[in-house]
Formats: structure tokens, sequence, C-alpha cells
């Protein structure tokens, strides 16, 4: 039986590195990117010292030309994405009134543009062969209103939407989808607001990657369209 072909963006730190150790670990191929060489190619090593089979490639996921050559190059090397990881994301806090209009576009296009490219170059072969699952890494900042985090809030919003639209979409043609809602995760992104002063009051990015690849690996008769992961101890 051939091994399962993931793709995970945004993979050098946090959740995604998180996703792409615990995918590797239960035996898929994993595929990763983010924006800088250096970052992935160590990655990728790591992989590959545990025995998972790895492959990366530098690319803006924002940027059309970028992820049609990242599609591309992984499918040659690791076979046909059947398992997206939708998790490149950046966060900008700050009052409205001081807020620019290119960290909102840069809000926009990384974690909400990109979702859009990654997803439209995946899922074709995704309905052609009749299975597959996306999972989007979207935030309990969708739902709940957050204040300074109006760019942040609103593209993740908007993860939510794109993601019940489009199981409604594709699901009579075998393809999953699932939107993860995690709360505060300890990762750099939100170290930058706060560090947490005991225990649970964060979650760790393996907490969330454990319940992507839990999803992951629930039979294909069974969808799960949304996780909400919070801290146990807030």
């Amino acid at each position: 039986m051939p091994q399962h072909v993931a793709l995970v963006t945004g993979a050098t730190a946090g959740i995604g590195r998180a996703t792409a150790f615990a995918l590797g670990r239960a035996g898929f191929r994993v595929g990763v990117c983010a924006r800088t060489a250096g970052p992935v190619d160590a990655l990728v090593a790591e992989l590959r010292a545990e025995g998972i089979t790895a492959a990366g490639r530098p690319a803006d996921v924002g940027q059309a030309e970028a992820v049609e050559a990242l599609v591309k190059a992984l499918t040659a090397e690791l076979g046909p994405v059947d398992t997206l990881i939708n998790n490149a994301g950046i966060a900008i806090f700050r009052p409205l009134t001081l807020l620019s209009v290119e960290e909102w576009d840069a809000t926009m296009a990384t974690n909400l543009r990109s979702l859009f490219l990654v997803t439209k170059a995946v899922l074709p072969g995704m309905l052609e062969r009749k299975s597959g699952i996306i999972v989007n890494v979207a935030s309990l900042a969708g739902k709940n209103p957050l204040a300074g985090g109006t760019a942040y809030a609103a593209s993740k919003h908007a993860v939510l939407g794109f993601s019940k639209s489009l199981m409604l979409e594709v699901r009579k043609q075998g393809v999953r989808v699932l939107a993860i809602c995690p709360g505060s995760v300890n990762t750099a992104l939100i170290r930058n607001i706060r560090s947490p002063s005991r225990e649970g009051e964060m979650l760790e990015p393996e907490d969330v990657a454990q319940a992507i690849l839990d999803a992951v690996r629930m039979p294909a008769r069974a969808t799960v369209s949304e996780i909400d992961i919070r801290p146990a101890n807030p």
C-alpha cells in the first residue's frame, strides 16, 4: 500500500514543524515549505535523520507561481499530495489606527490567499482520485473578538468560512475538509505578546499536531469538519 503524502505549509516552526514530525512518524511522506531556504533545508535534514521520507522547498505561498512550482517539485519527489495542512500564517496585533495597509495586505496574503492558492493547486488531483483531506489551521480568534487583532481575526474568520464552504463543495467527491481552531499556543507568534507563566496556560505545538493527526487518521467514512482546542488552564 503506497504511503500517504502530506504537504505542510509554514512548516519550519511552531504548529507546522510539530505537524510535519507527527505525520512523518505516523508513516506519511512529508513535503514542507516556508519562505526561507535555510530553515527548510534544516527541517528536511532533521526529518530524514528520523527515517522520515521528506522533501522541501522555499516558497512564498501567497504567490501563485511559487505555489505551482512548489507543488510540482514536491509531487515529482514524493508523489501526489493527498493530505494538505494549510498552516502558513502571521499575526500582527496593533490598534486599527496604527495598522498599515501593507500589514493588512500581508496578513490576508499569508493567512487567506495562500489557503486558496495551495488548495487550488492540490485539489484537482484529490478530486480525480476521489480521496484526500485538507486541514486549515484557523484559530479561536476566528470565532471570538480580539482587541488589537482586527486583521488577524478577520483573516481567521475567513479561513472558517472558506473551510465550511469547501467541505460542502467536495465532501461527496471523497475529499474531507477540516478547520482546526487552537487557542493560545506556545509559539514565537504568541510569545511576542506574552509567555506562559504556569502549566496548562498555553497549548504546545505538539498538542495541535496530535489533534490534526488524529483527525487525518479517521476512517474515510467519517469527517471531522471542525476542532476547537483550548489550553487546560488559561
